[in-house]
């Protein structure tokens, strides 16, 4: 299981049988809005995955970032997952309870600091527990593993480079919000932010590629949504959302379609529509 999966998912199945692998580690990458008052910290410490570490996006982050999560320099990210015990020569498998939040981010973020052999487990933990598998309350305590940070900046925008986009759009923006929050017709949860869109950016709702059971859709019904949004996934993509979260599972869904190289804008919304120099349509 030394080299990267062609498929970016794992079923509930498969992490069952290979649980117990030693080149095997497992994470909870589980993120909520603060708005929904849940706890995802104290939920995994209630109940995980057996051997699963937490993967708090909060904490893997630049912390002079005043922008909630930004990814943080290589020297943070590597000490942060070694300490996890992630590292070089194993498969990660990230899984969240809500609905690919955070677990896509967490994906993202290690194939950008050049760890590719990363996987997310499909229908997270709420399938995993529905199906009857076990999980514990134990604590976990990892053995530190060697990270070997490469860092990969064509999975990353910043906010240079979308200004640059809208004034001369050279690849497809791709917005993970609602569209009632992609239209301006919603307020955005975080306060202080305007309502609207990116100019040239397009819709694919995050929630849309996600079925009732919490799995992806079937690839035939994810091109099914990009190409109704106007996508063409032989073009260069790049996705944005609220806080560079959901952005995460467009990449991932892309992924699945055959597109490995999608950036994330990881200020997105957050930082565009929070500031006033920056226009917006909707």
């Amino acid at each position: 299981m030394s080299t990267a999966s062609p498929n970016a998912l794992v079923t509930t199945a498969w992490l069952a049988e290979h649980l117990n692998a030693p080149d095997i580690r497992v994470v909870d990458a589980t993120y909520t809005l603060p708005t929904l008052k849940r706890n995802p910290h104290a939920e995994y410490e209630e109940a995980h995955i057996p051997g699963a570490v937490f993967f708090d996006i909060d904490d893997v982050a630049d912390e002079k970032n005043e922008l909630p999560h930004m990814v943080p320099d290589a020297a943070k990210f590597s000490s942060r997952v070694r300490k996890l015990g992630l590292g070089d020569g194993v498969r990660i498998v990230c899984y969240d309870n809500n609905r690919f939040s955070a677990s896509a981010r967490a994906w993202w973020m290690f194939r950008m600091f050049g760890h590719d052999d990363v996987v997310v487990l499909d229908g997270g933990l709420g399938k995993w527990r529905a199906e009857g598998h076990q999980i514990d309350d134990h604590p976990v305590t990892p053995t530190e593993r060697h990270f070997t940070a490469r860092q990969n900046n064509l999975l990353y925008r910043d906010l240079d480079q979308i200004r640059a986009h809208v004034v001369n759009p050279t690849e497809q923006l791709v917005d993970a919000r609602s569209a009632g929050r992609f239209r301006g017709e919603e307020v955005e949860p975080r306060a202080g932010m305007r309502a609207g869109h990116i100019p040239h950016s397009l819709n694919v709702p995050h929630g849309d590629l996600v079925a009732p059971d919490g799995t992806f859709l079937p690839v035939n019904l994810l091109q099914k949504r990009f190409a109704e949004a106007g996508i063409d996934p032989r073009k260069s993509i790049a996705t944005t959302c609220g806080s560079g979260v959901t952005a995460c599972t467009l990449a991932l869904a892309l992924y699945q379609l055959g597109v490995p190289d999608v950036a994330v804008y990881d200020g997105s919304w957050t930082e565009w529509g929070g500031r006033a120099d920056t226009p917006i349509e909707t």
